[in-house]
């Protein structure tokens, strides 16, 4: 029996065997199509040096197992009920303009993940890092490919898109001046996603409110202030003041990077290059401080009781501010105390060994020792809660986890990023 022969028998089958058939074939080809194109394809872009395919890897192949089922679904109607039937004259412009649809979807995801990079490979690293514009080409591009692709769809249906809109416009107009403020905020929270002035987790300054953006909505903004007050900021707001964003900036593009100025005062008898040594060490030390750019001490004032020497370092992440802040502080206590330089009182001011009781020396031993364990366990925990992040960022890398076990990990980041932003707002 040659190959005809086997056709023409599987066509004389009855309909529901012959489905059953298809459903088969368009199972066995997901399959195939996961274990010899999908996964090898997942393999090859995580062993690549760039993110960007990482993230593009899953959105297409998702839509490849759509393109798959519909072609699949497709070929069925053909096969099954002919292309003479009135069921495939009415199916043949649906699934062109699915995949119409799909086209342009896969065209949309590709722009988001692309055009960034192919914009930071013409644009040279500034002292600001501003995300904005490069949001509002990808939007432009994707906005202009979601438009053809819905407007061919809907010409394959026999549907004119221009008088849809026509006639939308009218009612959105009465709309829009009944509801004009909150409308406002809408088109603004817009305005806002495509700008980008500020992300989810960074430190902003908005009319006085200082506090970290805990969200993003459609009618406002909520910011998380440091007395954890949950302050919510109207969008029509936010556009039209000027908002300080801490986490931008940075000195060589890097954005959450930020310098910390400290003044220390010491006696008038001291050697100059004996303090600013000493002060230089102890900058270097802090493990906190990063080596570029490199601490600098300057004599800043001769003030009228001491000589104000002025200490800058940098720090990598604005998080860590109060927490290096607090480490600089102590251990210049300490360090002037061990090299003998002074810090001055003024001169009115006259103070005896007499005003310190040995019982008062003893209490503050002992509540140093405790201190020290604290401020140790608190270290561990910023150091465990970093470490924990990363780990479950390179695990929502993989393609193939359960969602299940994806909302798990997402949901733990989030804590995570709380505890995280508890140590910022307490300086702790």
């Amino acid at each position: 029996m040659d190959y005809q022969e086997y056709l023409d028998e599987i066509n004389a089958l009855n309909d529901y065997i012959r489905l059953a058939i298809a459903i088969g074939l368009i199972s066995a080809s997901l399959v195939v199509a996961k274990y010899a194109v999908i996964r090898p394809w997942w393999r090859f872009v995580t062993s690549t040096d760039a993110d960007w395919d990482d993230y593009l890897h899953r959105p297409l192949a998702n839509r490849a197992y759509a393109l798959i089922i519909a072609v699949g679904s497709q070929l069925t109607i053909r096969w099954i009920l002919g292309t003479s039937s009135s069921t495939f004259d009415s199916t043949e412009p649906l699934f062109a303009a699915f995949y119409v649809i799909l086209s342009a979807s896969i065209l949309s995801v590709s722009i988001k993940h692309l055009i960034p990079v192919l914009m930071d490979q013409f644009t040279s690293q500034g002292s600001v890092t501003v995300s904005g514009s490069n949001s509002i080409i990808v939007f432009f591009l994707r906005a202009v490919v979601w438009f053809a692709g819905l407007y061919f769809a809907l010409n394959q249906l026999g549907i004119e898109l221009f008088g849809i809109l026509a006639s939308l416009a009218v009612f959105s107009l009465i709309i829009g001046l009944a509801v004009q403020q909150t409308l406002g905020n809408i088109v603004n929270s817009f305005l806002l996603a495509i700008d980008r002035p500020f992300e989810v987790g960074d430190r902003i300054e908005v009319e006085g409110t200082w506090g970290s953006v805990v969200s993003v909505g459609i009618l406002s903004t909520k910011v998380l202030d440091r007395d954890e007050r949950l302050v919510v900021i109207p969008n029509n707001t936010l556009v039209e003041s000027k908002v300080i964003n801490h986490a931008r900036g940075g000195g060589d593009g890097v954005a959450r990077r930020i310098s910390i100025v400290l003044d220390i005062g010491v006696d008038y008898r001291e050697d100059i290059d004996h303090v600013k040594y000493t002060l230089l060490q102890l900058a270097k030390e802090c493990p906190y401080v990063i080596n570029k750019p490199e601490p600098r001490i300057l004599l800043h004032e001769l003030a009228d009781f001491a000589k104000i020497f002025r200490v800058y370092t940098w720090v990598e992440d604005y998080s860590d501010e109060y927490v290096a802040r607090d480490w600089l502080l102590r251990n210049i206590d300490e360090r002037f105390g061990m090299e003998n330089i002074n810090i001055p009182f003024p001169t009115s001011v006259e103070l005896s060994d007499s005003v310190y009781e040995q019982a008062e020396v003893t209490k503050q031993r002992s509540a140093k020792r405790k201190m020290v364990i604290e401020r140790k366990k608190l270290d561990e925990t910023r150091v465990s809660a970093r470490n924990e992040i990363d780990e479950i960022n390179e695990k929502l890398k993989d393609a193939e986890l359960p969602k299940k076990d994806r909302n798990a990990l997402e949901e733990r980041q989030r804590e995570l990023n709380t505890i995280l932003s508890q140590f910022d707002r307490d300086g702790s």
